[in-house]
């Protein structure tokens, strides 16, 4: 149940000892005047249709593989109420193309140096609100062009102009000929370049496809098992743990005497470590990451290696003016759930991102405590959910572990559960979202952030859709049981290029998150845009400049001006 007046701290989950925080609050669901006609809804309407996906989430159906038994995947779609013949929508979404045989020769992928890109129809100069539209030409290492899609580009415009700080991000869409067309909107007064970076060839993606679907055991996890020994000894034995499957490379864990198998009652999620020697499955006390396992063979190395670079493209300064007719290019509609989001989203400028989903504004240390006010805070996710607990703490004015007694404001974080590639940590302190959020009544003071992400990207992406279910299930009883809970879904950042975390793998299962809830009433606050096209150096961790504006757009859908 909900406790109004929770006071508690959570010793580092997963991240050594510092506190942990949860908001919950409450945010109207009124319906918002739409903004006035303007460049920007006219630039958008088109944009909404096109992103939405073809069916929702009800409509849809999970591929499960032949092994499994008629009767647990029978079970599996009535607890969600998912239809068997519709999941081919999300899996056209989630297709991605690429050659039709398996690239050997590294000369035949695409290469960054000999790729370009061209402005289309370039003009002297641009009005704020119209679109520059730009063709990506790959070619291979031989200077040939390609004559498929697959490739993995990220685009943006930005301003060279100090102390501006200006960039948007791009849309790439792939023509599946080895042509790619970018649009973007020019949402400021001012010079404008593009930028155009390939992240991975098709070929190299062709890689990370292979090995998300053959060796899921390429991280793997370690369980710590203590007990009494003879003597008053204490015995301790350190095993191999993973998600429990037959199949996916995970079947490999199961080699002699094997194994502790661990059921969560409640979601079914299975997990399972190599049996200790001299202690019990029950003694399971710790667990941690255990390490990198890279299977790679040399050539599949060598399609990865030229990724996140830019192209070369002829290079124009492109020049905005203001506009001649009457434009607004301030969002006006009041941010409230079930908003789609454009894109882009947003536009930084002076460092300050400007929002195309709804009005956003900043907040200072005293209105971020004057929004908070009575409000408990739930961040469910990894270590980017985190960052904004940490973010929290130098905002919210109190002594005592993000907890503003004299306020009522009370900031919690929790890991969404196993997998989670962390530092030691107490079993005890993991546990799925779905069952923390089954667990809390919710209502108008109480607020739940969730995340799913970049710990799923080594599993196929049946195993990450039925966690996510699993999730929107919960958020659905949520929102039945108490309507005016506030549920925030925080999108992933960009930031690994490698087998084990990629922006590929991590887009994938972006789509599946945004599919899972776009049509169950809540927030979609979109970060992927927000760190792709931002100057600094691309972290998983974003530095604390964009984790500002993340969070002005957070106190905006709690507290919608």
């Amino acid at each position: 149940m909900e406790r109004p007046c929770l006071r508690m701290l959570f010793i580092g989950l997963c991240f050594g000892t510092a506190g942990l925080v949860v908001l919950w609050t409450y945010v109207g669901t009124k319906e918002a005047k739409h903004p006035p006609i303007s460049f920007l809804s006219q630039h958008f309407a088109k944009l909404y249709n096109s992103r939405n996906f073809s069916t929702s989430p009800a409509d849809v159906q999970l591929e499960i593989s032949s092994e499994d038994s008629e009767s647990s995947s029978s079970s599996f779609y009535s607890e969600f109420g998912i239809s068997l013949e519709s999941y081919s929508s999300l899996q056209q979404t989630l297709y991605w193309a690429g050659p039709d045989t398996t690239i050997t020769n590294m000369s035949l992928s695409t290469s960054p140096d000999h790729s370009t890109f061209i402005i289309q129809n370039l003009k002297d100069s641009y009005q704020i609100g119209e679109e520059l539209f730009v063709t990506i030409h790959a070619r291979d290492f031989n200077n040939r062009s390609k004559l498929y899609g697959g490739d993995f580009f990220q685009a943006k415009l930005f301003s060279s102009e100090s102390p501006k700080k200006t960039s948007v991000f791009g849309e790439v869409v792939d023509l599946l000929d080895g042509s790619y067309s970018v649009r973007f909107l020019l949402p400021w007064v001012g010079e404008a370049q593009v930028a155009v970076r390939l992240i991975h060839s098709s070929e190299a993606v062709q890689v990370l496809k292979h090995h998300r679907d053959t060796d899921s055991d390429r991280v793997s996890f370690l369980g710590y098992f203590e007990g009494p020994g003879p003597n008053g000894t204490r015995l301790k034995e350190t095993v191999l743990c993973n998600v429990k499957s037959d199949k996916n490379g995970l079947e490999r864990i199961n080699i002699g005497d094997c194994c502790c198998e661990y059921k969560d009652s409640r979601t079914g999620e299975e997990w399972r470590c190599r049996r200790p020697k001299s202690l019990p499955c029950s003694a399971r006390v710790y667990h941690s990451i255990g390490g990198y396992i890279n299977y790679m063979t040399a050539e599949e190395e060598m399609f990865l290696n030229p990724s996140n670079k830019g192209i070369n493209g002829l290079n124009n300064t492109i020049k905005i003016l203001p506009s001649n007719r009457s434009t607004e290019i301030d969002v006006t509609q009041k941010c409230r759930p079930g908003l789609p989001t454009p894109v882009p989203a947003g536009f930084y400028l002076n460092d300050v991102w400007t929002s195309f989903v709804c009005n956003t504004h900043h907040f200072t240390s005293q209105t971020t405590t004057q929004c908070l006010k009575d409000k408990h805070i739930y961040l469910m996710g990894d270590s980017t959910l985190r960052q904004w607990f940490e973010l929290l703490l130098k905002v919210v004015p109190s002594p005592h572990l993000a907890v503003d007694v004299e306020n009522n404001i009370d900031v919690h974080w929790r890991h969404h559960g196993l997998p989670v590639r962390c530092q030691k940590s107490e079993v005890t302190n993991l546990h799925y979202i779905s069952n923390q959020i089954d667990d809390l009544n919710g209502g108008p003071h109480s607020v739940f952030v969730i995340h799913l992400g970049v710990h799923f990207t080594t599993y196929p992406l049946e195993y990450f859709t039925k966690r996510v279910l699993r999730t929107r299930k919960a958020v659905l009883d949520l929102l039945q049981r108490a309507p005016e809970t506030t549920v925030v879904i925080k999108t992933a950042n960009t930031g690994f290029k490698d087998l084990f975390g990629s922006d590929w793998y991590v887009q994938q299962m972006d789509t599946i998150l945004r599919w899972a809830f776009q049509d169950v009433g809540v927030y979609i606050l979109d970060v992927w845009q927000m760190t792709a096209c931002h100057y600094s150096k691309e972290n998983i961790h974003p530095g604390e400049v964009i984790l500002r504006n993340e969070m002005d757009i957070l106190l905006s859908f709690i507290c919608p001006a």
